[in-house]
């Protein structure tokens, strides 16, 4: 196909709005696995529940989907609290957690998975907003969908939070040191226990946030979230583990590649190009882009 300058323009710009979604949905990833060392594999599962959430409050009471997935916030806190309990009773205390650890949230995500079918079906969701089908807003020859847009506006401010209360707060502080010296924690009298019950619990907390923004951007069904598994597992590792700041480097960059690639190519050429790119970052460097 020719490529004119502004349909590359546009597929640029597609990018980084799509990145900003990616940069949402690892960010829990990158706090769970990048500060934790916790392969919560079943991440994705939670951003599900959160783009069901948002259709049955937009559903049943017309509520906008963002405002749902902050009214949920609390919620997904409190199940990644109960989750991280059994985690660490079952398997952490134990010194289980390398490979049993990873063959409970193997199960956790397919449990969910399951739990969705028999509840809503296979068939597609959504939600609606004025938002959503709204022409597109456009400087130019640019373009910027509201249902695009939007995401991404509220990904980075939710990172953009997250990262003032990691870096300005005694218990933030505390979530970024935890998997470095659990000691010189307890020296300062914090449980790393329970500052990591409190870093896991945020983690799924954004869950509810991202699956919000999910169900904006396009229709859901239950089997969706397998298709992230890889996908922010490999921003969390190209962005540098528990780097924000990275993570939304890594995301925009996937993003605009991937998009670039489903221009020029087609959308099955999205993710071998994708990774391919993960492959040769890491081989130049191997600690991410933002990594220490």
């Amino acid at each position: 196909m020719d490529l004119t300058a502004d349909l590359l323009i546009n597929a640029t710009v597609a990018g980084l709005l799509l990145g900003g979604f990616y940069a949402a949905v690892t960010v829990g990833v990158s706090i769970s696995f990048g500060m934790l060392d916790i392969v919560n594999i079943a991440h994705p599962a939670f951003i599900m529940l959160g783009a069901y959430a948002a259709f049955r409050l937009n559903d049943a009471f017309g509520m906008d989907p963002i405002v749902a997935g902050i009214v949920m916030l609390p919620i997904f806190f409190l199940m990644g609290a109960a989750v991280y309990g059994i985690y660490h009773v079952a398997f952490e205390r134990r010194g289980q957690e390398s490979l049993r650890g990873l063959a409970f949230f193997f199960g956790l995500l397919f449990v969910t998975e399951v739990a969705l079918v028999l509840v809503y079906g296979v068939d597609y969701r959504f939600v609606q907003a004025p938002y959503i089908d709204a022409p597109p807003l456009r400087f130019g020859m640019i373009e910027l969908p509201w249902r695009m847009l939007i995401p991404c506006v509220v990904a980075l401010l939710t990172i953009g939070l997250l990262q003032i209360y990691l870096s300005r707060t005694f218990m933030g502080r505390a979530i970024a040191a935890v998997s470095q010296d659990p000691l010189a924690l307890r020296l300062m009298a914090a449980n790393p226990v329970r500052v990591k019950l409190v870093a896991f619990a945020l983690s799924i907390a954004t869950a509810s946030i991202s699956g919000s923004l999910l169900i904006m951007i396009q229709p859901v069904e239950p089997s969706m979230g397998r298709d992230f598994i890889g996908r922010i597992f490999a921003i969390c590792v190209l962005g540098g583990m528990g780097s924000f700041p990275g993570t939304v480097l890594a995301a925009m960059l996937l993003g605009v590649v991937e998009s670039i690639t489903a221009t020029i190519f087609g959308p099955s050429w999205s993710p071998a190009v994708a990774f391919g790119f993960l492959l040769l970052t890491l081989a130049v460097r191997p600690a991410g882009l933002l990594g220490r």
